[in-house]
């Protein structure tokens, strides 16, 4: 998912959750008054309360949170619109409902609070125009209001508002450079990791070739002599281009270069990836065989050198490179330098007799 795609999975995620806060906030209202009625002094009579502070308004204000639900979930761009306005119809219900001074500027302050989380001015300042709107609705045509203010309230609630509305934006512009400097940090971090991932590719594997390179190699060689001596098989064969020098000396050494990156394609086309291919120094390649056994390792080799010899090079005026190949099995107490050398002098076995072979410890009679 993209930045914005989770920006807005964020914002959407939220959305939600405001408006699962409305029920509560209901529900705890309906739960208040009940409680107020039951155990406190209470001024109305009991058709008035259950009709006209609990019942009445508890529809009301829970229809108002069903439309922006449904609003949200059929026109999710006019989300934004319907939560704020079922905030302020809340707020203003709730008002109206328990006339006290002391409640009105922070239910009125709290929708635009709630409206800097999603860090956008523009949601923040209609908050506060929503407000504003409210304030004077109420205190246009609502008489009990009206009643409990002085002339100080009318001044001093707007103003409560206004600088409320301040310090969100203050929190929201802080909020931004905040999120502006984390995602700098972070694309920084990950320029970071990719220059870290291309110098270690470049540090483990052959420019010419992209197989591995000599000491990367002798890591994941290493690596399988532990594997070998707990008991996983594994088989290590030596490539080396038949009469390289000569075909350096006689079509030159970037013809020489373009051999060696198409004998380094073969293999890597057909070795499995479960398998090491490096190449091991000037025209010689290593390749580390697992989870097969001898006799599949032995057919990948053949493989190799069947289709080398069969692939004519127009470098080459149409001649085709061979390659002789030493192949031979790990053996639980053989040192590294031992199976080494024992698949190096198969591989000069093979060159010995004919060069374009196999050369594998059971090789009597060898492939040509």
């Amino acid at each position: 998912m993209s930045p914005s795609g989770t920006s807005a999975y964020r914002q959407a995620k939220w959305i939600k959750r405001f408006l699962q806060t409305y029920w509560l906030v209901i529900a705890l209202h309906f739960l208040a008054q009940l409680a107020a009625y039951t155990f406190l002094p209470y001024e109305r009579g009991a058709h008035e309360f259950y009709y006209g502070v609990l019942l009445y308004p508890t529809l009301l204000m829970g229809a108002v949170v069903g439309i922006a639900q449904w609003i949200d979930r059929r026109a999710s761009k006019y989300s934004f619109l319907s939560l704020f306005m079922a905030g302020t119809i809340i707020a203003m219900i709730i008002i109206h409902l328990n006339m006290d001074i002391r409640i009105i500027g922070a239910l009125m302050l709290l929708p635009i609070f709630a409206s800097a989380i999603f860090y956008r001015l523009d949601l923040t300042f209609f908050t506060f125009a929503l407000q504003a709107v409210a304030f004077f609705v109420m205190y246009r045509w609502d008489y009990w209001f009206k009643y409990f203010f002085s002339s100080f309230d009318l001044i001093a609630i707007p103003i409560f508002l206004v600088v409320g509305t301040l310090v969100a934006s203050i929190m929201i512009i802080n909020g931004r450079e905040l999120v502006s400097d984390l995602e700098a940090s972070l694309m920084a971090k990950q320029d970071l990791l990719i220059e870290n991932a291309v110098m270690r590719k470049l540090s483990t594997t052959d420019a010419l070739t992209d197989l591995y390179n000599h000491i990367s190699f002798h890591e994941f060689y290493d690596k399988a002599l532990e594997y070998g001596d707990q008991g996983a098989p594994f088989h290590l064969a030596l490539i080396d281009i038949d009469n390289f020098k000569l075909i350096n000396d006689k079509y030159g050494h970037r013809a020489g270069d373009i051999i060696l990156a198409r004998v380094a394609k073969v293999i890597r086309d057909l070795i499995s990836s479960a398998d090491i291919a490096a190449r091991y120094g000037g025209e010689e390649f290593a390749i580390l065989f697992f989870e097969k056994t001898f006799e599949e390792a032995e057919a990948i080799a053949e493989q190799i050198r069947l289709r080398l010899s069969g692939t004519p090079h127009e470098e080459m005026d149409g001649a085709a490179v061979t390659v002789s190949i030493g192949l031979k099995s790990y053996s639980q107490g053989t040192t590294k330098e031992q199976l080494f050398e024992e698949v190096d002098a198969l591989l000069y076995a093979a060159k010995h007799e004919g060069k374009n072979k196999v050369r594998t410890p059971y090789s009597s009679t060898v492939f040509t």
